[in-house]
């Protein structure tokens, strides 16, 4: 209790300071959770089921264990992996070495993938078994790739990363595609590179029969919920803006409605609608 911010609403549910501000809870459960003075905040206690589920979750999902709910909601199962989308879904369980970024499942009949790396534990791990396991690992940069080893390792499956953004901690990674020009990874799966964030950074669009084509975007592209539009984060722009925006522009000549993100919230519109909404972010940038 001696940490709680002081920013909390009143009541059961609050966060600490070890907050990193990472989005997760932001996103998630933005009827409860936002964020002031560089830190996440309750800024309403929940009010209905829905409500106390997603702060179950967001406690379960926060890398620093910041997210604090109350002892009659520990009944309570985050229920992780959750689907988001026919077939994609939320892993939950962010790592704080990825500053808390989003992983993503994609259960498919070929084999499932993981996007991005979260904490490996026991408790994902029975769920993923479950669904099928894993069969391919996409990296989408250097940030994001966290327990991707040990989960390589427990499921025997390859792992792509672009070669620009390999380091010492993924030197083993056995797939590195270099240059900019997109790569088939099977019929309904192409990786993307998208250099500007960092120089290695890359999407995976995930094309499927059954949906319109998924954008698992990393740090390239994520929706806004206060403004409700696509942003980069120029901020957050590690290697070249100019090559960022080379790389959003190169990204419009696909078509796909949804953009699942490392950091900021999921997008859920028309690929039409996506499309413009794209070309507004490439003229403000």
């Amino acid at each position: 209790m001696r940490r709680r911010l002081d920013t909390n609403a009143i009541g059961d549910t609050w966060v600490d300071d070890a907050c990193i501000d990472c989005g997760t809870c932001q996103w998630m459960v933005p009827e409860v959770f936002d964020e002031t003075g560089g830190q996440a905040r309750v800024h309403t206690q929940p009010r209905d089921a829905d409500a106390e589920l997603g702060v179950v979750r967001a406690a379960v999902s926060c890398p620093t264990a910041s997210i604090h709910a109350p002892s009659y909601l520990k009944h309570l199962q985050p229920g992780f992996p959750v689907e988001m989308l026919p077939g994609v879904y939320h892993c939950g369980y962010h790592h704080r070495d990825s500053f808390g970024a989003t992983s993503w499942l994609v259960v498919r009949r070929e084999g499932n993938v993981l996007v991005d790396s979260p904490r490996f534990t026991v408790a994902l791990m029975r769920q993923l078994d479950k669904l099928g396991g894993v069969s391919r690992i996409v990296l989408t940069h250097r940030d994001d790739v966290a327990d991707h080893r040990k989960f390589a390792q427990h499921y025997g499956c390859p792992r792509t990363l672009h070669q620009d953004d390999v380091q010492e901690s993924t030197s083993d990674v056995e797939h590195q595609p270099t240059g900019t020009a997109a790569v088939p990874l099977a019929d309904d799966l192409l990786f993307i590179p998208t250099p500007g964030h960092t120089k290695g950074s890359a999407c995976l669009l995930y094309r499927p029969a059954h949906l319109d084509p998924v954008l698992f975007s990393g740090d390239h592209l994520a929706w806004s919920l206060a403004d409700e539009q696509l942003h980069a984060f120029r901020d957050f722009c590690w290697h070249d803006w100019g090559a960022q925006r080379r790389s959003m522009e190169r990204l419009a000549e696909h078509a796909f409605g949804s953009v699942l993100p490392g950091h900021g919230a999921p997008a859920f519109l028309q690929p039409e609608r996506m499309g413009r909404e794209l070309a507004a972010l490439i003229r403000r940038m």
